[in-house]
């Protein structure tokens, strides 16, 4: 008899990556029904198992959780005996190396708050089965190296009008008492994590696209009924995806059909599921009205990341979750790429190395450091981090450096016509590299295994007599790394003495000599952001100041102005005096922004402060008061004495009345909101007429999304009116409504945390929606450091009800909100004692879930 799953509740345990074991079974195919009824749906499971050759195994681990089993047979034979826990099922199979196994289960949809498995958002079922969704559907081995071929027959009342699975629809038709049925075959195998399900009564958009060998494939995006004109640019995305793919990697789409279903419920952003992507709402909605500029290229790169997944994910995956960077990092990567091509590449630099800075380096920072391969786990879902994924596509960016971009897309090509139909590791990708450019990559594979933020220090020296110029890079790792450094060097005029050249540092300390050069130079360096480094350099104050002038690299012109700004904010700190020739300099690259000639969406960036978090990156102990007082000095520095050219700036960059998502007018819109934001930051009567002019006379949720954001922080009448008007005029458009949330949480009023609470109980705020919940307590926690770490420890006892109130609704997104304090000993002591005292009291949650136990555990006990 079946054994009572509750007696065998065990604490989190530990996964470690040298205890993988193949699965013993091949699974050929797999049939799946569903009866979907209201309030509850019935499974069916039927696959034959067949024993692996050279392999014994006298019992079998199917994996499930909250699963209610209704029955479960061997060669239609009832089994009585098997062991059921809280994890699976296991029973023996005696010398039977094959058998046809069918299970019954019966779930609800409706009461899955976690969002992982089948579950319901608004009146669509959907499924969320990365990483182990699928043990909350049937019993089966939820591991990405069972690949088999799937038949799925979904059955549903006829008001849910569109059933949707992987592959080609094979079948569909109609049934007595108001049912109908679809039965759909994907002809590719794949990992049950990529298994897709939607039922529910939706709209489309459709289109075509084809194929460079001639195939047609029919494109459809499904949304709720009323959203199709917020979905073209999505589908543009797409088609620009697949062409890209074509022409890049050569890699063609396989199937007949590609939809894309937006949900509004998701933990994730994205889903690339067979053939059947399943989406956020806010990665897929996207008009002039109802997106700002952000949300145009989030989508974009989005929609391309899921597509590109065919390939580098799903017809490829990964043999493990130890080896998700494989399929995710080189994905990011892809994305980015394509991105930089349809754009600029500059800005995508700037863009990517932004992000990896404010949150990859802080998780490496962190407790929480893992190397982009770990080698343990407690819950897969916490390893959906930055490391993985964007620190794991510039790993892939180095190695095209260092092998060049011929033998890397030689490689790409190996790596996917060898491990085609197959689940494989990191190291199987690396070896494809290293077989195709003959290129020896040992020592670069430690990217893969060693956790931490390189540092690299620089020193150069120019000698006149020899006419050369010697660099020492010295590196401060675990082991030595291969880095590849990126230089270029600069004469008095601001040309380019030489090509950019790249160094490969494969010591601890080493010395490179360029020849040849006929004067003393300014070096551009780690040209590009050529590696995931931390870089400290002699270079000065001058030459940073010369380099935002007349550095040909756009991302090492805009890197100078940053590390200028940033080394002006840490002189603020010190001494409270701003400095006049900061001032002079940060004017003259003002001007030069006026110029017709100029990048405006370079030159906003290159403007633009680096903000709280980021500055905090570059200090021992973060004093979050200190860096915010000195910054709002220096911007009302900037303001006072730059205000009428900064007039200019605004005016000459003011929105067209035709609206374009060009990158010239996105850039122009970029420089304007700067402008707005360096004349409104003293928040006086003055600031609140103008954000507020802006905000009654914008044609685009850019330019009225950047006002509002300058009237948040302000106490004026202007202020309500604005916020009062955008909920009014957006009310039917929930990801709209999101912005409304989160332009209020990181305000830096005073009493915010009073706001929070009553937002917390307004009306349109729904804490099992993931998407609010990351609009008010992650824009608060992660983009509001001001009053997150009050004095007064407020903003953690916020962080702290929110998580124990989601940690039974939705531990994942709960774990995610916690990540926000991984990096407490790092801040003032204070500080540190009630970070310290908040999570501790988190770990004392009575069922504490794995996912929040891992990230407070680790983040108290490193």
């Amino acid at each position: 008899m079946p054994s009572d799953p509750k007696k065998n509740h065990t604490q989190p345990k530990t996964i470690y990556l040298k205890d993988y074991k193949e699965f013993p079974f091949n699974i050929s195919d797999l049939y799946l029904n569903f009866d979907i009824y209201d309030g509850y749906t019935i499974v069916t499971s039927k696959a034959r198992y067949d024993l692996k050759k050279d392999i014994s195994a006298s019992e079998i681990f199917l994996h499930g959780e909250d699963l209610e089993l209704i029955e479960i047979k061997i060669d239609g034979t009832l089994l009585e005996n098997y062991n059921q826990t809280q994890t699976g099922i296991d029973f023996n199979i005696a010398d039977n190396d094959s058998f046809e196994l069918e299970v019954i289960t019966k779930i609800y949809p409706e009461e899955n708050t976690r969002l992982e498995g089948l579950y319901k958002s608004s009146d669509t079922y959907c499924t969320q089965c990365e990483a182990e969704g699928f043990r909350r559907i049937t019993y089966f081995p939820d591991r990405p190296d069972v690949m088999t071929k799937y038949t799925v027959r979904i059955e549903a009342n006829k008001e849910h009008s569109i059933l949707l699975s992987n592959g080609n629809k094979i079948e569909e038709g109609e049934l007595s008492n108001n049912r109908h049925f679809c039965i759909w075959q994907d002809p590719y195998p794949k990992p049950c994590y990529l298994f897709a399900l939607v039922a529910g009564d939706l709209s489309h958009i459709h289109d075509t696209y084809t194929t460079k060998s001639g195939r047609n494939v029919d494109l459809y995006i499904y949304v709720r009924h009323g959203d199709e004109s917020q979905c073209y640019h999505a589908m543009e995305s797409l088609k620009r995806s697949m062409k890209w793919d074509e022409e890049v990697y050569n890699l063609e789409y396989d199937l007949d059909i590609y939809n894309i279903v937006a949900v509004s419920d998701f933990n994730m952003g994205a889903m690339e599921n067979k053939s059947l992507n399943i989406f956020n709402t806010a990665l897929v909605l996207a008009d002039q009205e109802t997106a700002t500029d952000q949300d145009f290229h989030r989508v974009e790169g989005v929609i391309a990341h899921e597509y590109f997944h065919n390939w580098s994910g799903n017809r490829v995956t990964c043999r493990d979750w130890f080896q998700l960077s494989l399929k995710e990092g080189l994905t990011v990567f892809r994305d980015q790429e394509f991105s930089a091509d349809m754009h600029s590449k500059d800005m995508q630099r700037i863009d990517n190395v932004t992000h990896l800075r404010k949150f990859q380096f802080s998780e490496d920072a962190s407790p929480l450091s893992h190397p982009i391969r770990p080698d343990n786990y407690i819950e897969i879902n916490n390893f959906y981090t930055m490391t993985v994924y964007e620190k794991g596509a510039e790993v892939i960016r180095m190695m095209r450096t260092i092998l060049g971009v011929e033998n890397y897309h030689k490689g790409a090509d190996l790596y996917f016509k060898r491990h085609d139909g197959k689940a494989v590791t990191c190291d199987d990708f690396v070896k494809a590299m290293e077989d195709a450019s003959g290129v020896d990559l040992s020592q670069f594979k430690l990217w893969y295994s060693q956790s931490g933020t390189p540092e690299i220090d620089f020193k150069g020296e120019y000698d006149k007599a020899k006419q050369s110029y010697k660099t020492t890079l010295t590196q401060s790792h675990k082991t030595p790394l291969t880095i590849p450094f990126s230089i270029g060097l600069i004469g008095a005029n601001g040309d380019d003495l030489i090509e950019t050249k790249t160094l490969m540092l494969e010591q601890k300390s080493q010395v490179f000599e360029i020849e040849n050069i006929a004067q003393k130079p300014v070096p551009s360096l780690l040209r590009g952001f050529s590696a995931p480094v931390k870089l400290s350099s002699d270079l000065s104050d001058d030459d940073l100041a010369f380099l935002m002038v007349h550095d040909s690299d756009g991302f090492n012109k805009w890197e100078a102005s940053n590390n200028y700004q940033l080394n002006e904010i840490n002189r603020v700190i010190d001494t409270g005096i701003v400095s006049d020739i900061f001032l002079k300099n940060y004017g003259e690259l003002i001007n030069s922004a006026l110029s017709l000639e100029t990048d405006v969406a370079l030159m906003a960036r290159i403007l633009d402060l680096p903000d709280i978090s980021e500055i905090s990156q570059n200090h021992d102990v973060i004093d979050v008061d200190a860096i915010f007082t000195a910054r709002l000095k220096l911007l009302a520095a900037i303001k006072r004495t730059h205000k009428p050219i900064l007039q200019k700036l605004y005016k000459q960059n003011k929105t067209a009345e035709i609206f374009s998502i060009t990158p010239n007018a996105m850039g122009k819109r970029s420089l304007q909101n700067l402008a707005l934001s360096l004349l409104t930051a003293t928040n006086g009567t003055g600031c609140a007429k103008l954000a507020k002019n802006q905000y009654d006379n914008a044609n685009n949720m850019t330019d009225r999304v950047a006002a509002l954001a300058r009237l948040s922080d302000n106490n004026s009448e202007a202020r309500e009116q604005a916020f009062t008007d955008f909920h009014d005029r957006f009310k039917d458009y929930p990801l709209v409504i999101d912005k409304w949330f989160s332009l209020q949480a990181t305000s830096l009023r005073k009493n915010i945390i009073k706001d929070i609470k009553d937002l917390e109980n307004h009306p349109d705020f729904n804490i099992k929606n993931p998407n609010r919940v990351r609009s008010l307590y992650s824009a608060f926690a992660f983009a509001n450091p001001v009053h997150f770490h009050a004095k007064d420890g407020s903003g953690y006892d916020l962080l702290k009800d929110a998580v124990i109130r989601l940690n039974k609704i939705n531990p994942q997104i709960a774990a995610r909100l916690l990540t926000s304090m991984r990096e407490w000993r790092r801040y003032t002591d204070d500080r540190q004692a009630m970070m310290r005292e908040t999570l501790s009291e988190i770990l004392r949650i009575e069922d504490i879930s794995p996912d929040i136990f891992e990230i407070v555990s680790k983040s108290l006990n490193a």
